[in-house]
């Protein structure tokens, strides 16, 4: 419905309708994520914490405070024997130094491989073959396969969809270990408003992601990138995810090599985090960290401080961490001041811990709004490290570090809220922030591989890679994937349960995705799955489901929704015929985006004609529009826009230019020299 309706309006000034059709572009993605509490929200008897961590026993309590973990995560979950990593990145270690232990194992492997190869040569007997493979190994007991085959048997790959079937794989799988199928289960429990269940398995998932990740720092390691702005492709997005072989990252490169310091400084951070396409490169980040230091670049000295205290990519040198990070402090980076509070914490690079220094570097790094700083406060208030304890203040550090998008301050977050520890209990907005930090764990690299098979144009492979993330919850993969599906529907790229996708199939997988991205706060999909039902593409024409999304969408405060939920009410088509309604819904579309102006002002010209013309030929003519717009936009696509005729008539329209030119030049000279009636003497 989104454009479509605004061109209705706009027909009725016929010269308008390219014009404005595009006014109101609909959102592609979710609003920022900004938790607001109230007082109602906060615990303030402090007896009323039963499972508070004690004072004693928080001094010998290092799993709060590890930043600079001693030692790296025992089992990194991308190298387990169900991960996908291996398959798809060559010079990635297997779990298993590419040995199956089993013919389980093997099988997996074999049809994992075969599976990916098939999406992107659009085989899709050569995927009935692999699915065969795991569904093999499934029956052998390997958790990898069982979490494979309960995705194909979601999404009805090779197979009729199952919920049930696809469910109850994941628990097995889960079961046995399976952190891939953790994600989905918990997704599923979520979806299903079982808060209890989802919030113990998000507490795990999150947990991991934090021990296995390096994500202190914003932004994350693994970037979502969205593929479309509406119903585009999101070009520029897209052009600055190409890594090295985009021209931004280039003239970059250029520049650094040339001794500009700020450049060294951006290479660097691109490197460190692997932004923008990038592989990370520790090596790579700090030798561009060191060059800008020497060119005078105070910012690169935090992240040496950081570099050294961490020991990624040089050995572990706490000392050397210390020296930059003062140096950066001297220097007023404030995020130093978080770094050097942590290491007068734990003794680490300074004489001995002195929790005094600790908490005033953290509160100089707090009121410089720097979110480890109120994270690292936090901390020291919650458990009454080496300042009296106060859970209220705790609470709005962590708050304030949460909205800074801190992924420890919001696991901290949720544990409060799961414990009811400062905060009410609350197990649907623990399991909120619990899911947030766990889809920044190691399987979120799997984005990263879809995003590279999309830009190679291997559209079927990025398919299959997203639709396995949207079955883990990720709201940014389900759009991607139901966007694909929808784009690229007249391709064979879609696995159906026999071949590929009916047209049928793919609208509703396609239909469902988007479905899911909108419980998720997509308002863009919220659009499409209303258009979908007031249309009738790929489900029946339902106005009230109709309504229902557009609702959802409306709720998030877009425009677009509160356009179509008036022109709804304004016609009675599934909701009530209701003008007063109507022009409210008007009104709230422009109050809430100005570049609706143009088309709101054409609907309540509508709404006025119709109020006090009700009966009127224009009134039934602007009915009728619906039934004349599509055989009008047909025309103009297949007759006026076919590239042949558009140059036949544009090739008339300079002719019949000239021909008008050449007479009005004839004209003028006339009147300049008249010319003497039938017999008359010319004067002398």
């Amino acid at each position: 419905m989104a454009r479509i309706l605004h061109r209705r309006h706009l027909l009725l000034l016929a010269a308008a309708v390219a014009v404005v059709a595009s006014v109101l572009r609909p959102a592609a993605a979710v609003r920022p994520f900004v938790l607001v509490l109230s007082g109602d929200d906060f615990i303030k008897d402090s007896a009323a914490h039963p499972s508070l961590p004690s004072a004693d026993s928080a001094g010998t309590d290092a799993d709060e405070w590890d930043d600079f973990a001693d030692d790296s995560p025992t089992a990194d979950p991308l190298l387990s024997p169900s991960s996908w990593v291996p398959l798809l990145d060559p010079a990635s270690p297997s779990a298993s130094d590419d040995e199956p232990d089993s013919t389980a194992d093997a099988l997996f492997v074999a049809g994992a491989r075969a599976m990916l190869s098939a999406a992107s040569a659009g085989d899709d007997a050569a995927f009935a073959t692999a699915a065969a493979q795991i569904e093999a190994a499934s029956a052998g007991g390997h958790p990898g396969a069982q979490s494979a085959l309960a995705f194909l048997s979601g999404a009805g790959m090779t197979r009729p969809a199952s919920r049930s079937r696809a469910f109850l794989l994941h628990k097995f799988a889960a079961d046995a270990g399976d952190l891939q199928s953790r994600m989905a289960l918990a997704y599923s429990y979520f979806r299903q408003e079982m808060y209890e269940e989802a919030v113990a398995l998000y507490a795990e998932l999150a947990e991991a992601a934090l021990s296995s990740s390096l994500i202190s720092k914003e932004p994350p390691v693994i970037e979502s990138i969205r593929l479309h702005s509406g119903t585009e492709e999101n070009k520029e997005a897209l052009r600055k995810s190409r890594g090295e072989d985009d021209e931004d990252f280039q003239i970059t490169e250029y520049q650094a090599q040339r001794g500009n310091a700020a450049a060294m400084y951006k290479l660097g951070l691109l490197y460190y985090y692997g932004l923008r396409g990038l592989r990370r490169d520790y090596g790579k980040a700090f030798h561009w960290f060191s060059k800008a230091v020497e060119k005078g670049d105070t910012r690169s000295m935090e992240l040496l401080g950081e570099i050294y205290a961490r020991g990624a990519g040089v050995e572990r040198n706490y000392t050397e961490a210390y020296k930059w990070l003062t140096l950066a402090a001297k220097q007023q980076h404030y995020s130093a001041y978080n770094g050097l509070g942590y290491l007068y914490v734990k003794g680490y690079g300074v004489e001995k811990k002195n929790l005094t220094k600790a908490r005033e570097f953290f509160e100089i790094a707090a009121d410089n709004k720097e979110a480890g700083g109120h994270y690292n406060l936090g901390v020291l208030y919650l458990k009454g490290i080496g300042v009296k304890r106060d859970v209220i203040r705790a609470c709005n550090l962590f708050l304030h570090a949460v909205n800074a998008g801190q992924p420890k301050a919001i696991y901290q977050v949720a544990k409060l809220f799961q414990k009811g520890i400062g905060l009410k209990r609350n197990l649907h907005m623990a399991s909120v922030l619990y899911k947030s930090v766990a889809e920044r764990g190691p399987w979120s690299s799997l984005s990263r591989w879809a995003l590279e098979s999309y830009l190679k144009g291997d559209v079927g492979k990025a398919l299959l890679l997203y639709s396995r993330m949207a079955d883990l919850g990720y709201e940014v993969a389900q759009s991607n994937a139901a966007w694909i599906l929808d784009r690229y529907g007249d391709e064979s790229i879609c696995m159906g349960e026999n071949g590929f996708c009916t047209d049928m199939e793919r609208h509703l997988r396609a239909h469902a995705l988007w479905w899911q991205a909108s419980e998720q706060g997509n308002e863009h999909a919220a659009l499409l799955i209303g258009d979908a039902y007031y249309y009738g593409r790929g489900v029946a024409r339902d106005y009230e489901r109709a309504a229902e999304a557009y609702m959802h969408a409306q709720s998030q405060s877009n425009a677009q929704a509160m356009f179509n939920l008036g022109y709804m009410h304004e016609h009675g088509h599934g909701l009530p015929l209701d003008l007063h309604l109507a022009k409210r819904y008007y009104d709230q579309a422009v109050a809430v985006d100005s570049t609706a102006k143009l088309p709101v002002m054409l609907a309540l010209t509508s709404l006025w004609l119709r109020k006090n013309y009700a009966d009127s030929f224009l009134v039934h003519f602007i009915d009728s529009l619906p039934e004349i717009y599509p055989v009008v936009e047909e025309w103009v696509e297949d007759v006026l826009m076919d590239e042949g005729n558009a140059t036949i008539l544009t090739l008339f329209a300079c002719l019949v230019t000239v021909l008008y030119l050449r007479e009005r030049q004839r004209r003028q000279a006339a009147a300049a020299n008249p010319q003497p009636p039938d017999g008359a003497v010319a004067p002398m």
